[in-house]
C-alpha cells in the first residue's frame, strides 16, 4: 500500500480510503467489523465517515468504526464529516459555531477518541457566515480536538473564498476538497481540479465506481445483479444508467481487454493519476472486496495509458451526487 500527503499538508493517507457510510446499514456491525479489519490487514490507514451515516441509523458508522479500529486508532487517519441535519426535521445544513461545536464533541464520544484527524464541513451553509465556521474549527484544531479540516460538497468559489477568508483571519486552512469524481462524472476538472492545485488542496474522490457502473457488473440490455446498489437505489440508477455511459463504460471495457486490466484497476488508478488525488474512497462489502480494491490500487497507469483512457470517456453527461 502506498501512502500521499494531502495537498501540501503533512498529512499522509493510504491511497485506498475506505468509505463507512455503509457501516450500519447495509453492514450490520458484525460485517462492518470483518471490513475494517481486512482493510487493516491490507494496510490502509484512512477511514471516512460523517456523523450523519448511515442516512436512517445517524451516528451509527462512527460507533462502529471506533469500536473496530480499538487499539490500532493511533495508527489511523479518522475523517469524519458535520453539518448536514442528524435531526430528519431539519433540512438545512448547519455550520454555526454552537452547531459546530456540539457535533465534534458528539463525533468524538461515539468514535471513542481524543481527537479527529480530518474534520470536514460535510455540505456549506450559506446562512452561517464562513468565518465563524473557520474560526470554529480553528479553535477545535488549537484544542487538540481536530488535527487538520476540509470541505466536502463546494464549489470553486465558495473553497477559495474560504481559503482568502482562513488568510485575512490567520485561521486553519482546509487542506482538502471531497467531491464525486469518476470517469463518468468530471465536471470537477473545468474549475476545481486547477484551483486546488494552485491552493494545494488534495481532492479526495468518493464514487469513483460511479456506483458500481464502472465495476463490469451492470451491462446494457442485462438484467441488474442481485443486491447491487445501482439494483437497489432507483435514485442512483436513473442518475447513472444511461445510454452514454454505457457507451462510455464499453469503450473502457475494449481498452481494459487490449492492456490485461480490470475495470476496477483502470478506475482507480486514472484517479490516482491525477495530480492533487492522495486516496481513492471506496466503500466494500466484504473482505474480499477490500482485498480487490487494495490490489487495485497496487499500480499505476502510463502517461499515455492516461491520455488514451481520457480520450476513450470523451466529456461525460453531468452527474451530481452529493454524498
Amino acid at each position: 500500500m502506498d501512502f500521499r500527503h494531502v495537498g501540501r499538508s503533512g498529512l499522509k493517507v493510504s491511497t485506498l480510503g475506505i468509505g463507512c457510510n455503509n457501516f450500519g446499514a447495509r453492514l450490520d456491525e458484525a460485517a462492518s467489523l470483518k471490513v475494517i479489519h481486512a482493510a487493516l490487514d491490507a494496510g490502509v490507514n484512512f477511514f471516512d465517515t460523517a456523523d450523519v451515516y448511515p442516512l436512517g441509523n445517524s451516528g451509527a458508522s462512527e460507533e462502529i468504526l471506533g469500536r473496530g479500529l480499538g487499539s490500532r486508532r493511533r495508527d489511523i487517519v479518522v475523517a469524519t464529516k458535520f453539518g448536514l441535519p442528524m435531526d430528519p426535521l431539519s433540512k438545512a445544513p448547519n455550520g454555526s459555531r454552537r452547531y459546530l461545536v456540539e457535533a465534534a464533541e458528539a463525533s468524538l464520544k461515539r468514535l471513542g477518541a481524543d481527537y479527529i484527524d480530518l474534520y470536514q464541513v460535510h455540505f456549506p451553509d450559506r446562512q452561517t457566515p464562513i468565518e465563524e465556521t473557520l474560526r470554529a474549527m480553528d479553535d477545535l484544531v488549537r484544542q487538540g480536538k481536530v488535527r487538520y479540516i476540509g470541505v466536502s460538497n463546494m464549489p470553486t468559489w465558495e473553497v477559495v473564498d474560504s481559503l482568502h477568508a482562513s488568510e485575512r483571519m490567520g485561521t486553519e486552512k482546509f487542506i482538502s476538497s471531497q467531491n464525486q469524481y469518476s470517469l463518468l462524472a468530471r465536471e470537477v476538472e473545468a474549475e476545481l481540479l486547477p484551483a486546488l492545485s494552485r491552493h494545494g488542496l488534495g481532492l479526495l474522490p468518493f464514487f469513483p465506481l460511479a456506483s458500481g457502473l464502472l465495476s463490469g457488473k451492470y451491462r446494457r440490455n442485462v438484467a441488474m445483479p442481485q443486491g447491487a446498489r445501482l439494483t437497489k437505489s432507483q435514485q442512483l440508477a436513473d442518475i447513472f444508467l444511461n445510454d452514454a455511459n454505457f457507451e462510455i463504460v464499453e469503450r473502457l471495457e475494449g481498452f481494459c481487454q487490449r492492456r490485461g486490466v480490470t475495470m476496477l484497476q483502470l478506475a482507480f488508478r486514472w484517479l490516482l493519476a491525477r495530480e492533487c488525488v492522495p486516496s481513492v474512497i471506496a466503500g466494500a462489502s466484504t473482505p474480499e472486496q477490500v482485498a480487490q480494491n487494495a490490489a487495485a490500487v497496487d499500480g499505476a497507469l502510463s502517461a499515455e495509458d492516461v491520455a488514451e483512457i481520457d480520450k476513450l470517456a470523451g466529456n461525460a453527461p453531468r452527474l451530481f451526487w452529493a454524498h
